[in-house]
């Protein structure tokens, strides 16, 4: 007889229902609830059902779908496929995707019209219109996108945004108080921000850029300084997003004119990155010195989620900002606090999308400090992330950390950890290569290489060198998806010298999402 699933009834039976208020889901309300989110986020109608769900917890089924597995982790608010009772059989190797459809793919007209649309909404935001309609919902629906973001797939966010956004216009279009009217364009705002902040992830800096002009006018309209801070916070990501680092600063600086709460810690810890990637290392410092002072306190019109700036976050920007000044150790410290303080959050507010990032930044850190085994063990969490999570600046950031292996091709664990790097950015719908770190025989570990501080402004990002490649996106990367294809250890490596320190001045900034 198969043994029960206890812990999947568990965390059933620990997620409240959405429709009995006091009461546990059901089995049949969880089957529902998982069909919807997987029709949102795949456009595909499963029949998952009661029955089947007491199945899996009798024990009867230890291994379902791909897509029932996504659908039971998104609702049940776990992070694996073990927190269920998941297992694949012994000797079974898996090679199916993880949902049949990525969230981001098909996106790429619907980003673009999105911010067309937007653009569209301009002339109209900057008029001032009544009208006799309440806001509740939508400010309810903001707060709802804003908790979720980074813990769920863009697909389903993306398009609630954009249907807040829509909502609000249309209600513009009638008449009502003025208060209404600024509670209206606040939540256009919001909305429109969150778009903006969503095309960064897929890849459109550039589209980007057209939201966030719509959004400062109803943020004018609305009189609202801590939207007109997180605008020019997203601003700041669009410019650094497109290699424009002085432009990028300039936003952060201007945002601290408006910033009340956490607005204030962010945009300080970004204005120190900007800073450092121009080269001025003592106004990088200085702005660093002012974001370590300031509290990590919300203002109260902060929605949660993505417009916090919590502690973890900042000590990832920071570790962002030396790594540009070219101190890996001083990256490394504020890295390693930074995930600690994530892995110690509760899973409800846990920033994933930040996390990852920050651990490409350890990573990078222990390369440029010759610490291969350790940045190995840092990106194994990162190369297991699912499908529906792998945004692009993600994909970009960890080509990166594919370049700084370059020291070490001759070793077969940075081969192997190439392969899988590989894999994982040119071919996603496959699973990551286990990882299986060799231990160093002792004494046999590299020196740590001495930092760069002598020669603190970063190198300048070497352009692609295949024109017309497929990877489209305008980010500042110092590796193009090509080249690590051109350094496979199957190829060429195979002749090249015997490793050198890594560059740390090649270990570029993530982005503080």
């Amino acid at each position: 007889m198969s043994e029960a699933n206890e812990l999947l009834r568990t965390a059933r039976e620990h997620t409240p229902s959405r429709r009995a208020p006091g009461a546990h889901m059901s089995r049949a309300e969880l089957a529902e609830t998982v069909c919807a989110w997987l029709w949102d986020t795949t456009e595909v109608r499963y029949e998952l059902d009661g029955h089947y769900i007491a199945k899996l917890e009798r024990g009867a089924v230890r291994w379902p779908g791909a897509a029932y597995r996504s659908g039971l982790r998104y609702v049940l608010n776990v992070a694996s496929d073990n927190e269920l009772g998941f297992s694949p059989p012994p000797g079974v190797v898996v090679t199916e995707p993880e949902l049949t459809l990525p969230s981001t793919v098909g996106l790429e007209d619907d980003v673009s019209d999105a911010g067309d649309e937007s653009i569209s909404f301009l002339t109209f935001a900057e008029q001032s219109n009544v009208g006799d309609l309440t806001v509740e919902q939508l400010h309810a629906d903001i707060l709802g996108i804003a908790q979720n973001y980074l813990r769920a797939p863009t697909r389903p966010l993306f398009v609630r945004s954009r249907s807040v956004r829509d909502r609000a216009f249309r209600l513009l279009a009638g008449r009502q108080s003025p208060k209404q009217s600024r509670d209206l364009y606040s939540a256009a705002g919001w909305a429109i921000t969150l778009l903006a902040w969503m095309s960064v992830d897929l890849g459109r800096p550039d589209v980007a850029e057209r939201h966030t002009r719509t959004a400062w006018a109803c943020a004018e309209a609305a009189d609202h300084d801590v939207l007109r801070a997180w605008i020019r916070a997203t601003q700041h990501t669009a410019a650094f997003w497109q290699d424009d680092f002085a432009g990028a600063a300039a936003y952060a600086q201007d945002g601290l004119r408006y910033a009340a709460g956490t607005s204030a810690l962010f945009l300080a810890s970004a204005a120190a990155v900007d800073l450092a990637r121009c080269g001025r290392a003592d106004d990088a410092r200085d702005a660093l010195g002012q974001a370590k002072r300031m509290p990590a306190t919300p203002a109260d019109s902060e929605p949660p989620g993505l417009f916090i700036c919590t502690p973890e976050r900042a000590e990832g920007i920071w570790s962002d900002a030396y790594l540009a000044l070219g101190e890996a150790r001083h990256t490394l410290g504020h890295a390693d606090r930074a995930v600690a303080m994530f892995e110690a959050a509760p899973h409800l507010v846990r920033n994933f999308g930040s996390e990852r990032m920050v651990r490409l930044q350890q990573a990078k850190a222990r390369l440029a400090l010759g610490q291969l085994d350790g940045a190995i063990e840092t990106l194994e969490p990162v190369l297991s992330t699912p499908l529906e999570y792998r945004v692009r600046p993600l994909i970009h950031r960890i080509s990166e950390v594919a370049a700084l292996t370059a020291p070490y091709a001759r070793t077969p664990q940075a081969r192997q950890l190439r392969e899988q790097i590989r894999d994982f950015t040119q071919h996603p719908d496959l699973p990551a290569r286990p990882t299986r770190t060799r231990r160093r025989k002792p004494g046999s570990e590299r020196p740590e290489a001495p930092t760069a501080a002598k020669d603190p402004k970063p190198l300048e990002p070497p352009k692609p060198q295949q024109p017309g490649a497929q990877w489209t996106d305008a980010h500042p990367a110092d590796v193009h998806p090509a080249d690590v294809q051109a350094s496979d250890p199957r190829g060429s490596d195979d002749h090249r010298p015997e490793p050198q320190q890594p560059d740390v001045q090649r270990a570029r900034a993530v982005p503080h999402s």
